[in-house]
C-alpha cells in the first residue's frame, strides 16, 4: 500500500511542499534570536528617524524573517491545491513540532555539561564558556517562544482566510492578488502579535515603541513580500510541470469547490 500511496504525483507533491514548510518554519524560529542591521547588508547609511515618539530608530530584525517568505509562498501553494485543511494540518503540525524542538532544547541545556575539554573548547575562537554560549543561544525567553508561536499560528490560519476569501471573488484567476494580498494581511499580523506577545505583554516595553517596532517589521515585510510575487508563479509553474495542467486544474478546482462549501 505505502508504494501505491508514495507513486501519487498529488501525494508526493504535498510530503516536498509540507517539507519546506516545516523546515523553514522550524529553521525560523531557530536562528530568530539573531539580530540584524539591514542598512549594513545593503550596504546604505543606517536610518535614524523618530516614528510614534520613539527616537533613533533603524530597520534592526531577526534573521527569523529570512526563512519566513519561503513560508507564506509554500502556505500560498498548498491553499491553491490542497485546500485551507491542508494548509491548517501543516499549521497544526509545525506548532506541534516547534514546541517539541523548544522542549528538547531546555533539556538539552539542563543537562549537566562536560567540565573538561568541551567547556573551554572554542577558547581561540573567542568563546571561552561552551555551557554559556549553548544556553544563549538556544535558551530563548519564554516570552520569544509564546509570542513567536502565537503569531505562527494566527498568521498562518489568516493567511488561509484571506486567500480563501480572495479566490471565492477572482476563482482560479489573479494568483499574485490572492498570493500577495493573503501575505500582506497575515504578515502584518504577525508582527503585531509576536511583537505585542512577547515585548508589550511580557516585558512591559511601551506601547509606541512596540508599535514603532510593528511598522519598521512590517514595512520590510511587506517589500519583501511584493518582490516574492513571481516566485509564485515560477512554484506553481514548476507544480504544473510534476503534476500535468489537467491534474493541476483539476486539483485547483476540487480546492476552490472545498472552500465554497466551507
Amino acid at each position: 500500500m505505502i508504494h501505491s500511496i508514495l507513486a501519487d504525483k498529488a501525494t508526493r507533491l504535498f510530503l516536498v511542499l509540507g517539507g519546506f514548510f516545516v523546515t523553514n518554519a522550524l529553521i525560523a524560529e531557530m536562528i530568530g534570536v539573531k539580530l540584524f542591521q539591514l542598512e549594513d547588508l545593503l550596504g546604505i547609511t543606517k536610518a535614524d528617524f523618530t516614528l510614534l515618539g520613539q527616537p533613533h530608530l533603524s530597520f534592526v530584525l531577526s534573521v527569523g524573517v529570512l526563512p519566513w517568505p519561503i513560508v507564506f509562498i509554500m502556505t500560498d501553494v498548498i491553499n491553491d491545491y490542497y485546500g485551507v485543511r491542508g494548509v491548517r494540518f501543516l499549521t497544526l503540525l509545525t506548532t506541534a513540532l516547534i514546541t517539541f524542538a523548544f522542549a528538547m532544547m531546555y533539556f538539552a541545556i539542563h543537562m549537566p555539561p562536560e567540565q573538561g575539554w568541551w567547556l573551554g573548547s572554542s577558547t581561540a575562537q573567542g568563546v571561552p564558556d561552551m555551557q554559556a554560549a549553548f544556553s544563549s543561544i538556544f535558551g530563548q525567553g519564554m516570552n520569544i517562544i509564546l509570542g513567536s508561536l502565537t503569531a505562527f499560528v494566527v498568521g498562518q490560519l489568516v493567511d488561509a482566510f484571506i486567500f480563501r476569501r480572495i479566490k471565492r471573488i477572482t476563482g482560479d484567476r489573479r494568483i499574485w492578488l490572492r498570493a500577495t494580498g493573503s501575505t500582506l494581511v497575515s504578515q502584518l499580523i504577525d508582527s503585531v502579535v509576536v511583537t505585542y506577545v512577547a515585548f508589550w505583554i511580557f516585558k512591559d516595553m511601551s506601547f509606541p515603541m512596540a508599535t514603532a517596532l510593528v511598522l519598521t517589521a512590517y514595512s520590510y515585510k511587506l517589500v519583501v513580500a511584493l518582490l516574492s510575487t513571481p516566485l509564485v508563479y515560477l512554484v506553481h509553474a514548476g507544480v504544473e510541470r510534476y503534476l500535468g495542467q489537467e491534474q493541476a486544474r483539476n486539483m485547483r478546482l476540487a480546492a476552490l469547490r472545498r472552500a465554497d462549501e466551507q
